[in-house]
């Protein structure tokens, strides 16, 4: 059996519009319950959301134990890509103290867990004030660390990958660290043996990605503490699995593993020598509603390691001498134009047009137009997708593949 400690929370999207009652924990258990796996979660809950994790822990075929909270924490998307607002912090609980052989650790907002086992992994999951593994008096005979790149060098201030990972794992007294590097997959360094494999991402035409690192610890721990996986193996098969849910929405079973085959994602080597493509963000910026689009776009797109021409941030407004030869220099400089394109704004049709008579890619974002109105984008090759972070997505692995 495989304990869970890990929150259970309130999670709403606004768009697209979802309400979920999960959290690390919750989505951790139904994720190894869909596998087939015995597990147990042990979690903070409040009277509120009590019924409902109850309810989906006995539909998904998992054992809950609860410890009263006052109130239960609430994230709050704009988007999938956005930072949510997180209300009803409260860190005051008391520790939940759990001994098991096989643990799952989740870093809590609203206590800790300290936890004493045979295996264990662990995910801080908190950037701010992440907590180190032993800080709070947990103990494991073997330790599997998962934090991201960001995670990693904020909590280690160290550049080079491989000394980043031996530190990790000499202070941590890991025997395993996964670094997980977004597009690139991730790195999973064993200290035994002093071996970094890396393992890919897999492209999805759809992407959802709330939870989706929680899907992936725990298919993790699933694999290497039951399975007795390799960690390579182990974080093979929840790469996969994870691609599954961020397609689906939904947790995959020992059945459809073995049908799933994602195309792997393999950058390019200019990718991996530092250079970093171009986008171009085609959008009307005349309206509120127009300008925070293209605001978040622009970020989103250079979050994820991209260079981002943005007529509106770059150009700016003026007359047709002032703007129209830079913004098409704009055009014939970018790898990719990225087309926000509700509304049929003439200005953004143009470079859309522009852009494929001179051969570049487009990919377009039109979440309400019809197909009447997107023919010509489509029979000239443009990529067209309705959901936003979907077409983030393919714009960033179109980019670096």
């Amino acid at each position: 059996m495989i304990t869970i400690a890990g929150g259970i929370y309130e999670e709403y999207c606004m768009h697209p519009y979802r309400y979920n009652i999960f959290g690390s924990g919750g989505r951790a258990a139904s994720a190894i319950a869909a596998m087939g796996g015995d597990v147990k979660l042990i979690s903070y809950c409040s009277d509120k959301i009590l019924d409902v994790i109850s309810t989906r822990a006995k539909l998904d075929n998992f054992i809950l134990e609860t410890i009263h909270t006052s109130e239960n924490i609430k994230f709050h998307y704009t988007h999938g890509l956005a930072e949510p607002l997180i209300y009803n912090k409260n860190s005051d609980n008391p520790p939940i103290e759990i001994n098991s052989e096989n643990i799952i650790r989740f870093g809590f907002m609203e206590g800790t867990a300290i936890i004493n086992c045979e295996y264990a992994v662990y995910d801080p999951q908190n950037v701010i004030s992440a907590e180190l593994f032993y800080s709070n008096g947990s103990k494991a005979k073997h330790l599997a660390i998962v934090l991201n790149q960001y995670e990693a060098k904020s909590m280690f201030q160290i550049d080079d990958i491989s000394e980043l990972l031996l530190q990790i794992a000499v202070s941590q007294q890991a025997e395993i660290v996964i670094l997980k590097k977004g597009p690139d997959g991730c790195l999973v360094y064993d200290h035994k043996t002093n071996k970094i494999n890396h393992v890919p991402a897999f492209k999805t035409e759809k992407v959802s990605k709330i939870g989706s690192g929680d899907n992936f610890v725990a298919h993790f721990g699933y694999a290497w503490m039951e399975q007795k996986k390799s960690a390579y193996e182990a974080a093979l098969q929840a790469s996969k699995a994870t691609a599954y849910y961020c397609e689906t929405e939904g947790f995959i079973n020992p059945e459809r593993l073995k049908e799933y085959s994602p195309p792997p994602i393999v950058l390019s080597e200019k990718f991996k020598n530092g250079f970093k493509p171009k986008i171009y963000l085609a959008g009307p910026f005349f309206t509120l509603a127009q300008l925070w689009l293209v605001e978040e776009a622009r970020r989103n797109l250079i979050d994820l390691g991209l260079d981002v021409f943005s007529p509106y941030h770059d150009v700016g407004k003026g007359s047709a001498e002032d703007v129209v030869r830079k913004d098409l220099i704009g055009v014939h400089e970018c790898d990719i134009l990225f087309a926000i394109s509700d509304g049929m704004d003439s200005g953004t049709i143009y470079e859309i047009g522009y852009a494929r008579a001179i051969h570049k890619p487009v990919i377009v974002y039109a979440e309400s137009e019809s197909e009447e109105n997107l023919k010509m984008m489509e029979g000239s090759d443009c990529k067209i997708y309705k959901d936003y972070v979907s077409a983030i997505y393919q714009t960033l692995w179109l980019a670096i593949s």
